[in-house]
């Protein structure tokens, strides 16, 4: 077994998440230039809010998946809530040309999946994370 183990104050822990949500209506507005932005801003919420974000990648220009870790008392709908509404907020101010794609200028849909993530399984979904990009 890998030592992922992380020591804070109060609490030895490895707590992860596999984290995938889509645009509105998975319309394919996550352009390029858009992906390595939102990348950029990912990883500065995650310092921000003090999560860290192992693995991030765009697939099919219409979803996002991510590899977190957090401290237990940092809530998944937490990490999610922030994500989304910190990128939604700066992506849309930045590219404002999206909005004509989307209805009433929401970027992500409500929803999203997570799924918690054990040390065994850990390389496998980040493998699958890695894969798609191709």
């Amino acid at each position: 077994m890998k030592n992922n183990l992380k020591h804070a104050r109060t609490c030895v822990y490895n707590c992860n998440y596999h984290i995938v949500f889509s645009t509105k209506y998975r319309r394919k507005v996550l352009t390029r230039e858009i992906e390595h932005y939102i990348k950029n801003l990912i990883l500065q919420i995650a310092e921000e809010k003090e999560f860290t974000v192992e693995m991030v990648e765009i697939g099919e220009k219409d979803h996002i998946h991510l590899f977190v870790s957090a401290h237990p008392k940092i809530s998944p709908s937490y990490i999610v809530k922030m994500i989304k509404g910190i990128t939604a907020r700066k992506i849309l101010l930045k590219f404002s040309e999206i909005k004509s794609q989307l209805w009433k200028g929401h970027l992500w849909n409500p929803s999203f999946y997570i799924e918690t993530i054990g040390s065994l399984s850990e390389d496998v979904i980040k493998k699958y994370i890695e894969d798609q990009k191709k």
